[in-house]
């Protein structure tokens, strides 16, 4: 089982249009393709590595997403973990490279630092197709305007 997953694709739009669906915590239901985010409170968009932003999972569990990479309009990355709690090991990386139409965006999960057995299983079941789906919801979202 590979540890670490990824998905590309080119999205017509700038950079900065769509680090700001990835970066702005309330926006990120609308295109998570594991449908695994209900909501996150507002004024949390990610401006630094260190920055912690809450989510809401459609099973009403809370998460801390700690940010360990930032490079704003071109890198985000962060560690979910239970509140409170350290990150158990496991990676959502988003990366944008400019191109003359948009940008090309990467969508990273890497789970090869994950200790908590209990999470192999969900960490198993993302998929490159998850992760291809996410990006496709986010370019429809992006593209459309």
């Amino acid at each position: 089982m590979d540890r670490v997953v990824t998905a590309r694709r080119e999205i017509r739009a700038t950079p900065a249009d769509i680090f700001e669906f990835i970066a702005d915590p309330t926006l990120q239901p609308r295109w998570d393709g594991n449908d695994n985010l209900a909501e996150a409170p507002s004024g949390q968009r990610v401006s630094a590595v260190g920055d912690i932003f809450e989510m809401t999972t459609t099973k009403g569990q809370v998460r801390e997403n700690h940010v360990v990479e930032f490079d704003e309009g071109r890198l985000i990355a962060w560690t979910p973990a239970e509140p409170g709690q350290q990150p158990p090991g496991h990676l959502w990386r988003w990366e944008l490279e400019p191109t003359a139409s948009g940008a090309t965006v990467t969508h990273t999960y890497d789970w090869t630092r994950l200790t908590d057995e209990k999470r192999i299983a969900r960490a198993e079941w993302t998929t490159p197709d998850r992760l291809q789906a996410s990006i496709d919801r986010l370019a429809a979202l992006v593209e459309a305007g």
